[in-house]
């Protein structure tokens, strides 16, 4: 299995209704270049989606409720992770080996003792300034969804979205056609997006459902306990 989930072609969506800007200029500003110089570089770390196009309209809802951040560590299989260099946390799997960035790729990946297939992987890159939030791709969670799907050859299985630490989160789940199961999830903080990936063998998911799910919302781009 090669599937590398680098993903969120946000050049792709704003080529010429820029979401992340919100704003729509007859002629190109020195400030439309380096949005673009800056969406370039989020395609190049997290590329793979291009054609989805955002809604030109950039007032998307919140949800009305937050959601708790995950912090059950399933009885010790899981463990607290914290980098206070990139300032981010989350649990992962115990025991699991942890690699450095691969430029292009991710910035870290945990990768399982005996199957390399089983995987999470973290990436971000910087954005504009003015883009302060993942509702910028539009608010339509289950469109998105299904658009990165068809990119990645799968069958999307759930779509959803979720506040937690105020901070907008899309997650996405993929049965995807090379045998691989992935939850994927997204979000924008601190002037960067990130992305955080979480994969397996589809016979396998069973098996890793719940420690992937625990994983994904137990991240945040913070150091927060």
């Amino acid at each position: 299995m090669k599937f590398i989930i680098q993903a969120l072609s946000i050049f792709a969506l704003v080529q010429s209704t820029s979401a992340f800007a919100g704003l729509n200029q007859p002629t190109k500003t020195s400030g439309d270049v380096s949005r673009r110089e800056s969406f370039a570089n989020v395609a190049a770390i997290v590329g793979g989606v291009a054609g989805i196009i955002a809604s030109p309209s950039i007032a998307s809802a919140y949800p009305s409720d937050e959601t708790p951040r995950i912090t059950s560590r399933l009885g010790g299989l899981l463990e607290r992770y914290g980098d206070t260099q990139r300032g981010l946390s989350l649990l992962v799997p115990s025991g699991w080996n942890k690699f450095e960035g691969e430029v292009g790729a991710y910035d870290i990946k945990w990768q399982d003792l005996v199957d390399q297939r089983e995987n999470i992987k973290i990436s971000s890159t910087p954005v504009k300034s003015t883009t302060t939030s993942i509702n910028a791709l539009g608010d339509n969670v289950q469109e998105i969804g299904e658009k990165l799907a068809v990119k990645r050859d799968a069958k999307l299985i759930k779509a959803e979205e979720r506040l937690t630490d105020n901070i907008l989160f899309y997650v996405f789940e993929f049965a995807i056609n090379d045998g691989t199961h992935q939850l994927l999830s997204l979000c924008v903080s601190k002037g960067k997006i990130w992305s955080i990936d979480c994969n397996t063998l589809e016979k396998r998911w069973s098996k890793r459902s719940e420690t992937y799910t625990n994983v994904i919302g137990s991240f945040l781009p913070n150091l927060s306990n």
